[in-house]
């Protein structure tokens, strides 16, 4: 094998098995900053010593196996290494994992980086860019362009990130009992994040990540099998496959958004379709789930008139009710608008124009424009186009909402509300408005 290719092989090998390399390595080291450049050395190893020898027949058990015998070595050499034995409870040599101290704790090592990456003691930000670079296997670059921003801002996001959880002595583990429940709603929220902001980006050129949005799915994959007891993680895993499912109809060959009422649901991903329906048999009734079974009436209709509203409407009640969101209201608005008519959608967005939290939300007035539109008070439709289009960073978003607020008429026939992201609220990134 060439030393091209033999380098791109061992990258490959390390990118898909990295997140549990570092995380085999974290129970030893009690560090996850410690355990990723670890797990870097025994990459560079790989590099140096497969030339020579060949790829080994299980190259991820290889590289795990050279970054623990780091870690052992590691530890070993420090002063402390009697405490950390007594600690640790069992020889370094074999690494067991330990038995554990409560009956609801659950012994895997991904879980533990996966709610290490995402304690609560770490901002929002911080605990996206540790998760896609921990469990993501993303490069620092790869971070950067995903969210638009610089390396630099990543690379000292990803370093402060790790200093604070060492600063806070945050545990490896999985915690138990309340406590492993407000830690998973942390992990919960950084998936769906990371998912949104591939399904619907922010700002930039593009409407969709696709990269980002499989990567979070694949995240929720992970999580499902290793707390399968957990209504809430089944409802965000079905969430977003529904919505997966729908990447390659929400835009055209020109990569402009297609609106939900003229997709071609043809394109819809079956596979994903039905991954989300099982996914939802095993869901609960918490916020993720209550998407999850808006998705799926979405996903049962073959055709847009097919949509039962009413239903949606309903669930976007209790979404509401459970969360007190403004956001879900506003979806709430367009499903209404969807089952009573756009009046009485109109009546309820006109009650959200005060919100704080929908200032400078480009959807409010894009909703508004909609059913004004399909009220037929052209002008004032146009004039919420325009204000919509200028509040939005997504290029692709902002030439949609132009382009409604040139042809808007008076005889304006129904269609469907919005360009397509909604943030902690209704469905990631969801067509409804």
């Amino acid at each position: 094998m060439r030393t091209a290719q033999l380098s791109e092989t061992v990258e490959t090998v390390f990118r898909i098995e990295s997140a549990r390399i570092v995380a085999s390595v974290a129970r030893i080291v009690r560090d996850v900053g410690i355990a990723e450049e670890l797990a870097q050395d025994a990459l560079v190893a790989a590099l140096e010593q497969w030339p020579r020898s060949g790829v080994p027949d299980r190259p991820g058990a290889w590289l795990t196996a050279a970054a623990r015998h780091r870690a052992i070595d590691l530890v070993r050499r420090k002063e402390t290494y009697a405490r950390k034995l007594a600690e640790v409870g069992r020889t370094l040599e074999d690494v067991p994992p330990p038995e554990p101290a409560d009956p609801d704790d659950i012994d895997d090592d991904l879980l533990r980086l996966i709610f290490t990456a995402c304690h609560p003691v770490l901002s929002t930000q911080a605990r996206i860019a540790l998760t896609l670079r921990l469990l993501g296997g993303l490069t620092t670059a790869e971070i950067a362009r995903a969210f638009l921003t610089t390396e630099p801002t990543v690379a000292q996001r990803i370093v402060r990130a790790k200093r604070t959880l060492a600063k806070a002595d945050v545990p490896f583990e999985v915690p138990c009992g309340a406590d492993r429940a407000a830690r998973l709603s942390s992990v919960l929220e950084v998936i769906y994040l990371i998912f949104n902001e591939g399904y619907s980006a922010t700002a930039g050129d593009e409407l969709v990540r696709p990269a980002l949005c499989e990567d979070a799915l694949r995240l929720a994959r992970v999580l499902a099998g290793l707390v399968p007891e957990e209504p809430e993680v089944h409802g965000l895993a079905a969430l977003l496959e529904f919505q997966a499912a729908r990447i390659p109809a929400r835009t055209g060959p020109d990569g402009a958004p297609v609106l939900l009422a003229d997709q071609n649901r043809t394109k819809w991903n079956r596979m994903f379709l039905r991954r989300g329906a099982e996914a939802l048999r095993r869901a609960g009734h918490g916020p993720y789930s209550l998407q999850a079974a808006i998705a799926a009436h979405h996903a049962r209709a073959f055709r847009y008139e097919d949509t039962d509203w009413p239903a949606i409407a309903a669930l976007y009640g209790r979404l509401a009710a459970l969360t007190g969101s403004p956001v879900v209201e506003l979806n709430r608005a367009v499903a209404l608008a969807m089952a009573d008519g756009p009046a009485a959608g109109l009546a309820l967005v006109d009650t959200l124009a005060d919100e704080p939290a929908l200032k400078g939300y480009h959807l409010l007035p894009s909703v508004r424009g909609d059913l004004l539109e399909r009220l037929g008070r052209a002008d004032e439709a146009r004039t919420e186009f325009e204000r919509a289009a200028s509040l939005t960073r997504n290029e692709r978003e902002r030439e949609l909402l132009r382009e409604r607020a040139g042809r808007v008429t008076a005889s304006a026939a129904p269609a469907s509300a919005g360009t397509g992201r909604v943030t902690g609220a209704g469905a990631p990134g969801s067509d409804e408005p």
